[in-house]
């Protein structure tokens, strides 16, 4: 929560100021005190000024050194400064965390990074271009299987007007009368119509009966799941264009070789989201391009005749039929099996904001999710060791407790190390292998003696192969991600022609703030102006180090952290203002759970 200080201190003088009492007296050891004492020295506003760029940071970053302007055609210096001569001793910038609860202000811009992002790739802008508008698109939404019965609140007929204050009345939570008591002794019904606030949303009826250890292997390889629906699809749209006389493309890679792809391409964006009961599911974006013969890199709209009927068939085939099992295990020889859940939920979107699912609201919903990890399930920890797993693993403890000792013990060393001497030697390779043929009717590059591609029973058997066992022990990164509950994937990620990447919007914020007081002294002829230098001709060089994590003093939290808050208090009234003006105010996004 956002500090309300005053910036400045307190007039004594009626009519000024935000309070006309008297200050009362304080210490420096306090945290008022201590931002007191700070608003009061005559360098404030430079300092403000100096931590601006990291102001609503909870725990900012603090370098140390020098900066040298070079000039690069002669190498000479022609500016020199020190962070000794800079307020603090130390420059600022922000931790960069998109967690918001670790740092709700860095969260707040990766939050919007990430809808500047995802709004991109759906209409166009910030180097993409705006033909993207007229190309089909969904939002799809892939949730994990049932692991065992949890409690939910399920809500059959909305009548609120706002679903996210939502105060229907929901259905019982597990209505049953021919089950009573589970072999464990517990009850298997629950009567009860829950509140969307209630605790025990996804707490299990009985943890006995639970399958944490599946749940967290799922976790695990829910990014391989999704790798191989994605594939899945776009051999399903490949298939489609071939059948429809759609001829594929011939393109040149980096290497100058020829080759024949495709005519249609998926271009994907997704978002994981850990449910409260502690399993992820993905909500993504998917959209359809075509491939253009000169410039594969380029976006262009797909061949004629491909709506948005064909990309929903695509992903419920894909879903429906992709499958695998998880390599063996000492605890399951047979390994664990990987698929989605039933609740496979697509729907089209519109750019024109006419449709029931729009770009802004798809947008705005998956860059909600993205600074968000575990809070749903009531756990929150950094990564954990040896030393600190006791304090939250417990196999007879509550929900959470039991996923994070079942992420420990699956991922618990399997085996030792053989000796050189010991190992086998591997065979050489026998001159008879099978040479990479093309396929005649798809084009297909395989060394398989059927193409994977046109024969189905083979691409079948493909798609319900077990993984590919990593280096040593494939369930090892399970306890890297014990405080993720085993979700060891990225929150955000998307195809690379889908939309720009984070590097350029933040690359792009850095420019505007560098020429921000240019542009203004531009407007007031008479203020000012510093002449910068060219940047065609000068590098900076910075030899600085790191000096600490975190303000100084309490006080200098709340200085920063009150100013971050008022700016965002600004924006978010002007943004609030300017939908008034266009009238478009957008409901909130509630898709299948």
């Amino acid at each position: 929560m956002a500090s309300t200080l005053d910036l400045t201190p307190r007039a004594s003088a009626r009519g000024v100021g935000s309070n006309a009492d008297t200050t009362a007296p304080v210490y420096d050891y306090t945290a008022t005190g201590s931002a007191l004492l700070r608003a009061t020295r005559p360098d404030y506003f430079g300092w403000l000024d100096h931590v601006r760029a990291a102001a609503g940071c909870t725990r900012p970053i603090r370098l140390a050194g020098q900066l040298l302007t070079v000039e690069q055609s002669t190498g000479r210096v022609l500016e020199q400064r020190h962070t000794d001569a800079m307020p603090d001793a130390a420059i600022y910038t922000a931790c960069g965390n998109r967690r918001a609860t670790v740092c709700p202000s860095c969260a707040h811009t990766y939050q919007r990074d990430a809808f500047q992002l995802l709004r991109a790739g759906l209409i166009g802008g910030k180097g993409v271009p705006e033909t993207v508008a007229g190309h089909p698109a969904v939002f799809a939404t892939f949730t994990a299987p049932s692991f065992g019965s949890v409690h939910t609140r399920v809500t059959r007929k909305h009548t609120c007007g706002n679903r996210r204050r939502c105060d229907c009345r929901a259905e019982p939570c597990h209505a049953r009368r021919d089950v009573g008591l589970c072999e464990h002794g517990h009850p298997a019904v629950c009567w009860a119509r829950h509140e969307p606030g209630d605790a025990v949303l996804g707490r299990p009826l009985c943890l006995d009966c639970y399958d944490h250890d599946h749940q967290v292997v799922w976790n695990l390889f829910s990014g391989e799941l999704w790798h191989r629906t994605k594939q899945a699809a776009e051999r399903w749209l490949a298939k489609l264009a071939r059948r429809r006389g759609v001829p594929r493309v011939e393109v040149v890679n980096a290497s100058g070789n020829i080759r024949k792809v495709p005519p249609v391409r998926l271009s994907p964006g997704k978002v994981a989201e850990l449910q409260a009961r502690g399993a992820v599911h993905f909500h993504a974006i998917a959209r359809l391009d075509g491939v253009h013969p000169d410039n594969p890199d380029a976006v262009i709209p797909p061949p004629a005749g491909f709506g948005v009927g064909d990309l929903v068939d695509a992903l419920h085939h894909a879903a429906e039929q992709i499958a695998f099992h998880t390599p063996a295990h000492p605890d399951r020889p047979d390994g664990w099996p990987i698929a989605w859940g039933e609740q496979v939920d697509v729907r089209p979107i519109t750019a024109d904001g006419a449709g029931e699912v729009t770009d802004g609201m798809v947008a705005g919903y998956l860059a909600k999710y993205a600074t968000k990890s575990t809070e749903a399930t009531g756990h929150t920890s950094t990564r954990l060791t040896a030393d600190s797993i006791g304090d939250y693993a417990d196999p007879e403890g509550d929900h959470t407790a039991r996923l994070i000792d079942a992420c420990w013990r699956i991922g618990r060393p399997t085996g030792t190390p053989v000796p050189l001497s010991e190992r086998p030697r591997e065979p050489r390779p026998r001159p008879g292998f099978i040479q990479r043929w093309e396929c005649p009717d798809c084009g297909t590059h395989t060394r398989y003696a059927a193409c994977p591609t046109c024969v189905a029973h083979r691409q079948a058997a493909l798609d319900t192969e077990p993984a590919k066992p990593a280096t040593g022990n494939p369930y090892a990164r399970l306890r890297r991600w014990a405080h993720m509950l085993g979700f060891g994937g990225h929150f955000l990620t998307k195809g690379r022609r889908y939309s720009v990447t984070f590097q350029l919007l933040r690359d792009t914020r850095v420019s505007y703030r560098r020429h921000e007081h240019h542009d203004q002294a531009d407007e007031h002829p008479g203020a000012l102006r510093v002449v910068d230098l060219d940047d065609d001709t000068t590098l900076i060089v910075g030899t600085l180090t790191f000096a600490g994590v975190g303000w100084h003093t309490t006080g200098d939290a709340l200085l920063a952290a009150t100013a971050a808050a008022m700016a965002r208090e600004r924006q978010s009234a002007g943004r609030e203002e300017l939908a008034h003006e266009l009238g478009t105010p957008q409901p909130a996004l509630t898709p299948a759970a």
